[in-house]
């Protein structure tokens, strides 16, 4: 891999030449500012940034003044012969600049100021900076997603109160959803590859409205980069390399992708490949988290080892690839063609929260690991712009995913490992328009279908013998899960200072599943549930004057119940088992949210917003019979049993704060704040508090930034969580949490401080240090089977072309 990836370096710098070019970024956050016009006085000759900031100035002689302009900035003018050697050019922005755009509401492109939710941005430039080892990671440093881990290999995002299938994950527009996202944690956000992601937008709260199913507490938009054409008719060759090294976990990372440019057409391609060893936790922190001791296999026979180094989580390391491809094809300006493959495969990877479960005082598993997780998707967008009376523009976004995965366990001093295997061929199909009918009302609707074909297979594997016998699968063979809707959006300016989006979607989702009862006598055969939901949004957003302004939002969603929640067999914790259970229905939320933005001065903003949300028929796990039984064998223990139930209404209210302080013009501070309290009905009729509340959670950031180097140091920061306040399938799980005094499980409050520089080595190289928990804390999120890193150096050297 180092020899491909010097071969590689080599191959850049060969080519790098000595074209004329220059970047120009804004001083407000050191980032390229792409479509800056440059010119020279009689405006006889011209450029523009390219989506990266550069733009070609060959054409113009030393002696020329050039002029650069840009439409959110203050232009300059200076010779070309006075350019810095550095090739570097800053541009102030300018005080009146337009709204950040955003797409995520309504597909389209909007203003952000006219958008009645709640979105967190985050760009490029950020994600490089934060160097994010995961696209788990990288939602997080956003400072307003909680991630619980179970493993190295995990990132499993919580929004308001809400995680996993009530949460909606797209990529490039196509949802990444299948029918077999499961109430329990997920960590298919992995998949995701940080170094394709050219920027990613949360909605926080309700996105059923265009998005379906499952987008009840947020919907998480990760936006690849673009291939990019020929700058001023003239065909480019660009790319990147990059190398990483993290020390918590010995990380060692490679990345490389290169852009092809014609005049119509334009190629990119990247490969990234990531190796992890086991992650080291921290110092100074709760005993509890410590890996005293591990199982290894000596001899065919289970052996317990004591850990000569107990802050090693020993079985965490894994390694993945991720590959993309994109070709794009613009005959003229009215149509854009875009074909793009995306592949991802990890190695196996231990879940590391099930090796350290204890029964009888003793390690329970031998071995339980993920197979490997593989996710491929194809995905076809052909957009169009016309002035029909139908559309001014429309989208038709055609893709097929494919989903790979399995887990393995084997119980301490058992030859049997025990597996089961899915597979997910999932087809979708979106076509989007909108039609713009004066400045003041612009329509935006759409159609959608889904289809997931859900193939589960279940096996017994003697380690001594080898032979395998077939065992019960997750989820019945061969099920299947369609889903249709249309929806309908309204953007209306009613005046000049107050703006109005309103939509509805209708959605009816198709499940069918046959039951084998090879393995357990069910008292039914099939589940068979048509349903349909009706949703909607409304929404203000009003700025009375130019240093305030306020959104009021309403909105409903709905979850329908998918595979996962009909038909999974599996053991959720120690002494319980989840049975099949084809009699449930849809999940209903309704959500109002208030929030108001505070522009104090030049230099001082303030960001406040509080929700409530109410969750109807709340799907969730309970207890439950089987022809007449509460307690089955399985697995050879004796468990409770338990299903998927509408078996409680659930209330999730919350509250959000930011600030920032920009005490130089690259001198700023700052900080995000969230507070989310919830809770849902208990099997007796009492309120207990929702599993998926995380504590109270925040960061702080001190930023200075200079023309060539960047410096930021911040602190990340968790609060308690009782017994009290845990949900009682986490008392349950007293092996994932620190002990009170009174021996009781709770998590505990933590924080770390950090530091990352990135500095401009030469034109064409970048260097990236960070340090991460500096005091070399040990902590574990909430929920979390895995402490997170201690004092972590990470170290990053990037070439540009």
């Amino acid at each position: 891999m180092r020899l491909f990836i010097f071969l590689l370096l080599t191959i850049f710098f060969a080519l790098s030449g000595n074209a004329q070019k220059i970047t120009i970024f804004s001083t407000a956050n050191n980032q390229p500012i792409p479509n800056v016009a440059v010119y020279n006085k009689i405006k006889s000759k011209s450029a523009i940034t390219d989506f990266n900031g550069v733009a070609d100035i060959s054409a113009f002689s030393d002696a020329e003044i050039l002029y650069f302009t840009h439409i959110s900035h203050l232009g300059i003018s200076m010779v070309k012969s006075k350019i810095p050697k550095s090739r570097s050019i800053y541009l102030k922005p300018d005080e009146n600049q337009l709204s950040e755009v955003v797409i995520s509401v309504s597909k389209w492109e909007q203003e952000q100021k006219e958008v009645t939710q709640k979105i967190v941005s985050i760009s490029s430039n950020d994600i490089e900076l934060s160097m994010p080892q995961t696209s788990a990671d990288l939602l997080q440093n956003s400072g307003q997603v909680f991630i619980q881990k179970s493993q190295l290999g995990g990132g499993s995002p919580i929004i308001r109160g809400f995680s996993t299938n009530r949460l909606l994950l797209t990529v490039d527009g196509v949802r990444m959803n299948t029918a077999i996202f499961r109430g329990g944690n997920v960590q298919n956000v992995i998949s995701v590859d940080p170094f394709t992601v050219n920027r990613t937008e949360v909605i926080l709260g309700p996105g059923s409205v265009v998005y379906g199913s499952d987008a009840v507490g947020g919907v998480m938009n990760f936006y690849t980069a673009q291939p990019k054409f020929a700058v001023n008719s003239k065909n480019t060759l660009s790319g990147n390399a990059l190398i990483r090294y993290a020390s918590a976990s010995n990380e060692k990372t490679g990345h490389v992708d290169f852009n092809i440019g014609l005049e119509k057409w334009a190629f990119l391609t990247s490969v990234s490949y990531t190796d992890f060893d086991d992650l080291k936790m921290g110092s100074h922190g709760p005993n509890d988290y410590l890996r005293n001791e591990y199982v290894e296999t000596i001899n065919g026979q289970d052996v317990v080892i004591q850990n000569a180094d107990p802050e090693k989580q020993v079985f965490t390391g894994y390694d993945q690839i991720n590959l993309l491809q994109k070709i794009r094809f613009m005959p003229n300006e009215k149509w854009d063609f875009n074909a793009n493959l995306i592949y991802t495969e990890t190695s196996d990877y231990p879940r590391y929260d099930r090796l350290i479960r204890k029964r009888d005082g003793n390690l329970r598993s031998a071995e339980w690991f993920y197979g490997p997780q593989l996710w491929f998707m194809g995905n076809l967008q052909v957009s169009h712009k016309s002035k029909s009376k139908l559309y001014d523009k429309m989208k038709i976004t055609a893709a097929y995913q494919y989903f790979e995965e399995s887990r393995n366990d084997r119980n301490f001093g058992s030859d049997i490992l025990e597996r089961t295997q899915e597979q997910v061929d999932a087809y979708s199909l979106n076509w989007d328009f909108e039609r713009k009918f004066s400045d003041k009302t612009t329509l935006y609707y759409g159609l959608e279908y889904v289809l997931n074909q859900v193939y589960s297979d279940g096996s017994e594997r003697n380690t001594t013998t080898n032979i395998i016998e077939d065992a019960p699968s997750r989820y019945p063979d061969g099920s299947t899960w369609q889903s249709i809707a249309a929806y309908l959006s309204i953007k209306h300016k009613l005046s000049e200072k107050l703006r109005f989006q309103g939509g509805l979607r209708y959605n009816r989702i198709i499940l069918y599943s046959e039951f084998d009862d090879k393995f357990f006598d069910f008292p039914f055969t099939e589940a068979n549930i048509d349903t349909e939901a009706l949703t909607g949004t409304a929404g203000l957003s009003w700025f009375p004057n130019d240093w305030i302004q306020w959104k009021l939002n309403f909105s409903t969603a709905f979850r329908a119940p998918n595979i996962d929640d009909v038909g999974k067999i599996f053991d959720s914790e120690p002494g319980s088992v989840v049975v099949p259970n084809p009699e449930i229905k849809s999940e209903y939320a309704y959500n109002g949210e208030i929030g108001v933005r505070l522009n104090l001065d030049k230099n001082l903003s303030v960001d406040l917003s509080t929700y409530y949300t109410y969750l109807e028929d709340a799907l969730i796990r309970r207890d439950y019979n089987l022809n007449g039984q509460t307690e089955i064998l399985f697995g050879g223990e004796l468990s409770n049993v338990q299903a998927i139930q509408n078996a409680a209404n659930a209330r999730v209210y919350g509250f959000e704060a930011g600030l920032e302080y920009k005490f130089l013009e690259n001198f700023k501070l700052t900080s995000k704040y969230t507070f989310v309290g919830g809770e849902e009905e208990s099997d007796d009729g009492t309120t207990a508090p929702s599993r998926h509340v995380s504590p109270q959670f925040g960061t702080t950031q001190v930023s200075y930034m200079l023309p060539k180097f960047k410096i930021d140091a911040f602190a990340v920061y968790n609060g308690e969580f009782s017994y009290e306040d845990l949900a009682p399938s986490q008392q349950n799980n007293d092996f994932l949490y620190a002990k009170d005094q009174d021996g009781n499980p709770y998590a505990p409050s933590w924080y770390t401080f950090n530091l990352r520089t990135q500095y401009q080595v030469t034109k064409n190289i970048k260097g990236i240090l960070s340090i991460e928990n500096i005091t070399d804390q040990r902590y574990r999120p909430y929920s979390s089977g895995i402490a997170g890193a201690g004092r972590n150096f990470i170290l990053s050297v990037k070439y540009t072309l």
